[in-house]
C-alpha cells in the first residue's frame, strides 16, 4: 500500500455501542443461537429492525426446529449448523434476503445472483412483504440442500 495514501478511520460505534457497516448493517459477533440473532435484528436501523423480526418469525413460524447463526454480520438460517438455506443483510434502501438455494424455488424469488443457484428477494420501506409466499419459499428452501457456511 503507497505511504501516501490516507487509511480510513475506524468506523465508530453508535449509542448503543454497536457499529455499523455499509448501509447500515450492524456489526454482530459470530455466534450461534437465537440470542446473537436477536441482537442483530435489535440493531438493524429504523424501519428494517421491523423486517427483521417479521423475517424472523415467519421463518421460526414455517421451520419450527430451525438453527440460527450470525456470521459476516448476516443471521443464518438452517437445519443444521453451517449448513444455511436462508440469510438476509441490511442495504442502505433494502433488507436482502438470500436463498442460497433459490434456483429451486417455485416460482423463484425475483433477484438473481452471479451465483447460479442464489436468489435474492430486495424488501423496501414501505413495501408490504407477502407473507405467505415467503413462508412457502422458506419451507422450500429448507428441504434443499443447504449451503455449508
Amino acid at each position: 500500500m503507497p505511504e501516501n495514501k490516507a487509511k480510513r478511520p475506524p468506523l465508530k460505534p453508535g449509542p448503543d455501542g454497536i457499529v455499523r457497516l455499509a448501509g447500515g448493517n450492524p456489526q454482530i459477533a459470530k455466534g450461534y443461537g437465537d440470542e446473537v440473532v436477536q441482537r442483530y435484528i435489535a440493531a438493524m436501523p429504523g424501519w428494517q429492525k421491523d423486517v427483521g423480526r417479521k423475517l424472523d418469525t415467519i421463518i421460526e413460524k414455517a421451520i419450527p426446529n430451525v438453527q440460527k447463526a450470525v456470521k459476516w454480520n448476516t443471521p443464518f438460517y438452517g437445519l443444521e449448523q453451517d449448513v444455511y438455506f436462508v440469510s438476509y443483510h441490511c442495504m442502505t434502501k433494502y433488507v436482502k434476503v438470500a436463498f442460497h438455494n433459490g434456483a429451486g424455488l417455485e416460482p423463484k424469488p425475483p433477484g438473481t445472483s452471479k451465483q447460479a443457484k442464489v436468489r435474492y428477494l430486495d424488501i423496501y420501506e414501505n413495501e408490504a412483504l407477502d407473507e405467505d409466499q415467503f413462508a412457502d419459499w422458506v419451507k422450500q428452501a429448507s428441504q434443499l440442500p443447504g449451503e455449508k457456511l
